[in-house]
């Protein structure tokens, strides 16, 4: 039984969790005002709520992905060794655990809000479509990244039921970070896209172009964070949460002094957590020193 539930963690990748956890977080304690004048019952209640949505949504998507590409996968020397193609777990349980998880994500989202709830299905059907874009679009990178972004604003509509202008700066910070690292990480598999007919920015521009598309994605992000900060008068806290994300963005694309394209995704996925974790801490600081979140609107 344990390793069986050790073979799902790997299967869906938990530890990738941290890329979107954080922005969820961080946009959960700015709507909840640092959960000042609630309960700690109540507090408790709408944090582990939305660590549900969070794990099953995910966990979803993911076992959707690995159905959807099983016979891709067992293809492709890098992914051959993946569960469904290897034979680690069954087509059968992975689809009952995608049933499972989905029956909990919509039921945990009726217990956070009205809204959430009636929104539940619609984004539980875009999240596992996203395994389908490669096989028409290029723009799959991206929408990979919507679906990651949609997070944040998942969480402060968790909240405070209702839409606002700030989450949605979120998710597309969070879209436009994401899809570059994924185009990146897309490079590894350029010629098999090709010969399997998928589509990816890799697949379709090559692997320089590729990785010039990538920063310029990046940088889009890094503007739409400074725009941010002007726009809501975020102050120092957020200027250094920008000014570290464009250092890494310098780094990783500009500065490394290897051009190895596994390391390169390594590290990505070190700034993607980096990145995450300082998003959710600036938030945290902006609000425990008083940020109007009534102004966010």
């Amino acid at each position: 039984m344990l390793k069986t539930i050790l073979e799902f963690g790997h299967m869906v990748r938990f530890s990738h969790s941290l890329f979107a956890l954080p922005f969820a977080i961080g946009s959960m304690w700015v709507a909840a005002d640092g959960f000042r004048g609630m309960s700690a019952a109540a507090t408790a209640k709408l944090v582990l709520l939305i660590l549900g949505c969070m794990v099953t949504a995910r966990n979803s998507a993911m076992s959707f992905n690995r159905i959807a590409d099983a016979k891709i996968d067992a293809e492709n020397p890098r992914t051959a060794r993946r569960h469904l193609p290897s034979g680690r777990l069954s087509r059968r349980s992975v689809w009952a655990f995608l049933a499972f998880n989905g029956i909990l994500f919509v039921a945990f989202a009726w217990l956070l809000q009205p809204l959430a709830g009636a929104l539940a299905v619609p984004v539980w059907l875009a999240l596992l479509s996203y395994s389908y874009w490669k096989r028409f679009s290029w723009l799959c990178h991206w929408f990979l990244g919507f679906s990651i972004g949609m997070s944040p604003l998942g969480a402060w509509i968790a909240v405070r039921g209702e839409f606002a202008v700030f989450p949605i700066f979120l998710m597309f910070i969070l879209m436009l970070w994401m899809g570059g690292f994924d185009i990146i990480y897309a490079t590894q598999d350029m010629e098999m896209d090709r010969k399997q007919g998928l589509h990816s920015v890799p697949a379709r521009f090559g692997i320089e172009k590729s990785l010039r598309i990538a920063l310029a994605s990046h940088i889009a992000m890094l503007a739409l964070c400074v725009g941010f900060g002007i726009f809501w008068s975020m102050g120092w806290v957020w200027w250094t949460v920008t000014g570290l994300m464009t250092a890494a963005v310098l780094y990783i694309h500009l500065f490394r002094k290897s051009n190895d394209l596994d390391a390169m995704n390594r590290d990505f996925f070190l700034a993607n957590v980096a990145i995450s974790v300082l998003v959710m801490v600036g938030l945290f600081v902006w609000i425990c020193l008083g940020g109007n979140v009534d102004a966010l609107y």
